[in-house]
């Protein structure tokens, strides 16, 4: 056998055994008659010892080794005079008394350490390389217990996995899909799934009550560090539920991973409304690691002759805490930041809250001490504080502000990737106008339940109907979302014609699921969690790339076999494909 222990588990208590040890060069340290190795496989490092005294010949082979040689050594293992404390096995060595080349190597293109010398684009080309570094490594791992603890969780709650296609139809709402052609259906093609939705509602409607799959699934839109072309699901499905059974189970299941996972309890989550949270936060995946919630002083500035308050339907403030010292420099810049195009705010307006109970603004002119205190106390700011003011159309402002609240968060510390704060958002709204095309689109997609008492606004006052649907959020991000499904033929029905859908197009897209209807299906609902995300979460990362083991970079592209690339015209022509010209 090529090994009889790996290089990351022999300790003290092994010294005086022989044992084989297989893995590559990490490196190798050259000092006269001797010759150090340090042997890296998965599980760690074992430094092997080469004694020119002892055996020349060894030696002599040990200097020959280049990084990531693949070696085999067999040898007795020994307690290290120079103790290395940073790693497992830091007591011990092993003192070669043979030695197997198994591989040799070529010089890597960047050093295959825990901090790399490597780009991203060089570490993607050769990111088999770049696997075998230890924090990459560990993140896998890490990916790899989250979704062993899933299994363990719902196969205790009877969930079964079950596999779904992954060569579907074509849907228009939502993303772009990936289309594949058919080669035996020419001028026809599949779409890559974007979700396995319609197939786990069948599974219901089939009786099989309860469902998951840790799925891949495909969406061809623009790319961002939290998003890659394929990504990875935590998929789910309930019979017999309603909206309340599925948050405690998942709510339990969140912190059952975080428990056995990160050694953390989260406690009970907090439930807030869609309303609630774009009032308070602007945003409906609001991070409540810090406060910092909006106030709205509408009705304490107006009247007063500054014209961008009195024009502006909406002027909200925020408060940061001991903020009052910033510089004129500081606040110039922040001024400038909110002013980039990605925020769009036309400026920035700022009151100091001074030790001495005085005020000042950058709007003097216009207020006095009196306002600008009635503004300071409903912002509920104490002396050191820092009012922040932003104003424009309700929707516009909220969501300028919510950038800013979480850049404050950012600068003051309170962002801080080891706490960990979670909740539900729930009462979406169920559609959402698009005035461009004079529609209606679906908030979450085409299936998702009304309120029942919203139900009788379907067709007279769609904006009104809230959504049986929840997503749960952690640290401003949107980990899961899901909902209750419409489970009625008719009211399905209702819903595709307020989508937009003609009879015969919602025949034609949904007519396997709405015929499934028809016998019996039960009342349901599922959620689906971001596993890519809430792996990226856990290891404190804000790019999800890391925890993927091939990923694509931010063109989409797989950097390491050149994906996507052209096809043969024998191929375009078996499938009856033309490219223009």
């Amino acid at each position: 056998m090529y090994r009889s222990h790996n290089c990351g588990e022999l300790r003290i208590e092994h010294v005086g055994q022989t044992v084989r040890l297989a893995g590559w060069v990490a490196r190798r340290r050259d000092f006269g008659a001797l010759t150090f190795v340090d042997l890296r496989d998965r599980y760690g490092i074992t430094q092997l010892s080469f004694n020119e005294e002892y055996n020349k010949v060894l030696l002599d082979s040990a200097r020959s080794l280049g990084r990531e040689f693949v070696v085999q050594a067999i040898g007795k293992v020994t307690e290290r005079s120079n103790k290395n404390s940073k790693i497992p096995t830091g007591d011990i060595e092993i003192v070669v008394e043979e030695l197997q080349i198994l591989n040799s190597s070529l010089v890597p293109p960047f050093s295959i350490e825990e901090e790399t010398d490597g780009g991203d684009d060089i570490r993607m080309q050769y990111r088999y390389l770049d696997l075998r570094r230890d924090p990459v490594r560990q993140n896998l791992m890490l990916r790899h217990q989250v979704a062993r603890q899933v299994r363990n969780y719902l196969d205790n709650l009877q969930f079964i996995e079950v596999e779904t296609p992954v060569l579907i139809k074509s849907t228009p709402e939502g993303a772009r899909d990936f289309i594949v052609p058919s080669r035996m259906n020419p001028g026809q093609f599949y779409a890559l799934p974007q979700s396995p939705q319609t197939f786990k509602q069948l599974l219901m409607v089939s009786g099989f009550d309860r469902y998951y799959q840790i799925v891949k699934c495909f969406r061809d839109e623009d790319l961002r560090a939290d998003r890659q072309p394929e990504f990875t699901q935590i998929d789910c499905e309930m019979s017999f539920v309603e909206q309340e059974d599925i948050l405690n189970l998942f709510e339990g299941m969140t912190r059952h991973l975080f428990k056995e996972v990160k050694g953390v309890d989260i406690g009970t989550l907090p439930r807030m409304t869609f309303d609630d949270a774009m009032s308070k936060y602007g945003n409906d995946k609001p991070d409540i690691r810090f406060g910092m919630e909006f106030n709205y002083l509408n009705d304490l500035v107006k009247g007063k002759g500054f014209n961008v308050f009195e024009t502006a339907e909406c002027v909200l403030a925020i408060c940061a805490d001991n903020c009052a010292n910033y510089t004129r420099k500081q606040l110039d810049e922040l001024t400038e930041w909110v002013k980039r195009p990605q925020i769009g705010a036309k400026g920035l307006v700022y009151v100091m809250c001074n030790a001495d109970g005085s005020y000042k603004s950058s709007v003097d002119k216009f207020y006095n001490q009196d306002d600008l205190k009635a503004w300071a106390e409903r912002c509920g700011a104490k002396a050191g504080d820092l009012l922040l003011l932003l104003s424009g159309d309700l929707h516009q402002v909220r969501k300028q502000m919510s950038e800013l609240r979480l850049e404050m968060g950012q600068r003051l510390g309170y962002r801080d990737k080891n706490v960990f704060k979670a909740l539900w958002v729930i009462d979406f709204p169920l559609v959402e106008f698009d005035a461009d095309n004079n529609r209606w689109h679906a908030m979450h997609h085409p299936f998702t339940s009304p309120k029942p008492e919203d139900l009788d606004k379907l067709e007279t006052d769609p904006g009104a109907i809230r959504a049986n649907a929840y997503d749960l959020v952690i640290n401003g991000v949107e980990i899961g979302g899901g909902s209750i499904r419409i489970h009625d033929k008719n009211v399905q029905s209702r819903m595709f014609k307020l989508l937009g859908f003609s009879e015969d197009e919602a025949k034609y897209q949904f007519g396997f699921l709405m015929n499934a209807f028809e016998f019996g299906a039960p009342p349901h609902g599922g959620i689906a969690f971001g596993f890519d995300r809430l792996c990226s979460m856990f290891g404190g990362a804000d790019s999800i790339r890391d925890f993927i083991a091939f990923p694509k970079n931010n063109q989409g592209r797989d950097m390491m076999i050149d994906a996507p690339s052209n096809i043969e015209n024998k191929q375009l022509d078996e499938l009856k494909i033309a490219l223009k010209a």
